[in-house]
């Protein structure tokens, strides 16, 4: 049988890992759940574990990678990731796209839906901080403003103004990129096109 310190070297350094991955990788779940039980390894969320390297991690982010792939920060999470709304949301918005089911996760995450035709509008993706090459899709400032207007119900009536009057502050800020997309995002067009009117 190995030793322990050889089981944890086997496991993948700054990713999460599932019980059959970590068997992949030469360690069976009675090792697995020996190493945790001890302390070496750490369970972040059901089934999904990281080494402790990986524990520098923004975990809540590294599972929600993990076990949906496709999950994309959106609404009020992605408006403050860049800088355009002061709220700090309570849970992460996460798209994904219709007929996906959300997975079951610890993390505290709202969970939305968004077509499939327009999934990946404005879409990118981030590397998780503290991850060796984990990463995460993100939406850009102006389709995440777009779906602030779209979304205005569920995102805060409010929020969708207060982001754009941010982001028109922005240096290289084109509204007519922002009309762009809202005219393939259903919902969206009118709303903003009005709020520009305002603040413009």
């Amino acid at each position: 049988m190995k030793r322990r310190s050889a089981l944890l070297d086997s496991l993948p350094r700054g990713a999460a890992f599932s019980v059959s991955e970590a068997s992949h990788f030469g360690v069976p779940k009675a090792s697995l759940y020996r190493l945790r039980d001890s302390g070496l390894i750490e369970q972040i969320g059901p089934g999904l574990y990281v080494t402790p390297d990986g524990m520098d991690a923004d975990l809540d982010l590294l599972e929600a990678a993990h076990k949906a792939p496709s999950a994309t920060i959106c609404l009020n999470s992605a408006l403050a990731h860049h800088g355009l709304i002061d709220e700090i949301p309570s849970s992460i918005d996460l798209a994904l796209p219709r007929g996906r089911t959300p997975p079951q996760i610890s993390a505290p995450v709202t969970w939305h839906v968004f077509d499939k035709a327009t999934f990946d509008v404005g879409r990118s993706l981030m590397p998780v901080e503290g991850t060796d090459g984990t990463r995460i899709g993100i939406y850009s400032p102006e389709r995440s403003i777009v779906d602030a207007f779209r979304l205005r119900a569920s995102a805060g009536y409010e929020t969708g103004i207060e982001a754009l009057r941010n982001w028109l502050k922005l240096p290289g800020a084109q509204p007519a990129r922002l009309m762009q997309i809202a005219s393939v995002v259903p919902r969206s067009k009118g709303p903003l096109r009005r709020a520009l009117e305002v603040l413009l």
